[in-house]
């Protein structure tokens, strides 16, 4: 049984980690390689944060009408059945997650490159065997306890946090500024709508995460009354923080030069404050991706826990150390998962696509269930008087059509990314029958030791 221990505040600070991880001091600049243009570039940021609002709306509603743990998992094993539950944390657990962590270990190892290597050995192979040193280095900390994990946690969050504040006020007060960077762009090279969608895979790339949150809706006091107010509120705080540190990268660099820097973030506080203060924050997002990372190894082991639970993983990532508090199996294999996105993706801009195409989709399909948790509402004789979004069906059915179009987008344009995605997220289904029948398997024999 699950104790509410957390407060709004804390789950708001919670909504606001999960989504400001590294992306955004990455993907601006890709962002701006595909609009071309500060209209479109500002267009598709503020556009693609109004739209996430409309998600997270949907998802505050969902989370007060189903305010329990795992909500992310069990409310579409209620709308549509276990089968379809079971392939999206198969996607999500075990690809998507995998995936941003290893995509945030490859930001953090660009970032920190330059300060440990001469510029002969700045290479991809090099900058991969980075990432891969600091997965396994803090797959060590977190093997060595909960608490080791929890603490390290805390002093890298608050250093994410102090680097957003930092970047986005001194670019929005530096006059190291061209005039002619304003209204600098770059030629379209199709129409703009493409240059718009296929700018959109990336902001919604570092606007997700947010939707997780449902799943603390055992751990947050009085949820289905604060649940909606933390969600909106911590994705209000993300927008306006992702919105100022933008149009600081376009104040100092304008779109061409951000289109053209790898290093967006570095980049700008380099122009504002020197070498300096391009090596100071180098190495505080690659403290920020250290953070990110992290959270993932010290969370996600708890989901395989509970998968465990229903019976769709073995039962050996039930074990935990009761001394450390850590899922010993669990969070071996997360890591191992990590470090094999690591090595066959290669470059962040693949693991954007690979991770939108699959993202998008199970987004929309856990959005897709306040239809029918709304449904199930009205055929009870049970009054629900929780949080009820505006405009429905209006909101949800917006950010639903434009998460298909993201998946679309990232078919298109990355077919080959989307095909191994596709692949993957199929591979859920044997999966899903083997843990099944295993499970069976194994109840047969409890109870046929019981009957002896």
């Amino acid at each position: 049984m699950i104790k509410a221990r957390l407060n709004s505040f804390d789950v708001t600070m919670i909504v606001v980690s999960l989504v400001i991880g590294i992306g955004i001091f990455r993907t601006p600049a890709m962002v701006a390689s595909a609009t071309r243009t500060p209209l479109l570039f500002f267009t598709a940021w503020v556009a693609g944060g109004l739209i996430t609002l409309f998600g997270a709306l949907t998802f505050a509603e969902i989370g007060a009408r189903f305010p329990e743990p795992g909500s992310y998992y069990k409310v579409v094993a209620k709308s549509y059945g276990s089968l379809p539950a079971f392939l999206l944390n198969w996607a999500n657990v075990f690809i998507i997650n995998t995936a941003s962590g290893a995509g945030v270990a490859l930001i953090g190892a660009e970032y920190v490159a330059p300060l440990l290597l001469p510029a002969r050995d700045l290479n991809p192979t090099n900058i991969m065997l980075i990432a891969a040193g600091l997965i396994v280095f803090l797959l060590i900390l977190n093997y060595l306890g909960i608490k080791s994990g929890a603490w390290t946690q805390n002093v890298l969050s608050l250093s994410k946090i102090i680097l957003i504040l930092f970047v986005a006020v001194a670019g929005l007060l530096t006059e190291k500024t061209a005039p002619e960077l304003a209204s600098a762009a770059l030629p379209l090279t199709g129409h703009w709508w493409q240059a718009l969608g296929l700018g959109f895979i990336s902001v919604f790339f570092s606007y997700g995460g947010y939707q997780q949150t449902i799943n603390l809706g055992a751990d947050l006091k009085d949820s289905a009354k604060n649940l909606p107010r933390t969600v909106i509120a911590g994705m209000l705080i993300v927008i306006t923080c992702y919105l100022s540190i933008n149009f600081a990268y376009w104040r100092v660099l304008g779109i061409p030069g951000m289109a053209s820097a790898k290093l967006v973030a570095a980049e700008t506080a380099g122009r504002i404050f020197g070498p300096a203060g391009a090596r100071v924050v180098s190495v505080a997002i690659f403290l920020s991706a250290m953070g990110f990372l992290n959270a993932i190894l010290l969370q996600l082991p708890r989901t395989y826990l509970a998968m465990a639970e229903d019976r769709t993983l073995p039962s050996f990532f039930k074990k935990i150390n009761a001394r450390t508090q850590v899922q010993e199996a669990g969070l071996l294999f997360l890591g191992g998962f990590i470090l094999l996105s690591l090595i066959f993706l290669r470059t962040f801009e693949n693991i954007v696509n690979y991770v939108m195409f699959l993202d998008s989709l199970g987004l929309a399909t856990v959005a897709s269930t306040i239809v029918v948790l709304r449904q199930q509402a009205k055929k009870s004789s049970l009054d629900y008087r929780g949080f009820k979004m505006p405009l429905y069906p209006a909101l949800p059915a917006i950010f639903i059509f434009f998460l298909l179009s993201i998946t679309i987008n990232v078919l298109l344009s990355e077919p080959r990314q989307a095909l191994t995605g596709s692949i993957l997220l199929v591979l859920g289904f044997p999966l899903y029958l083997l843990m099944r029948s295993l499970s069976r398997q194994q109840e047969n024999k409890q109870d046929n030791t019981r009957n002896l």
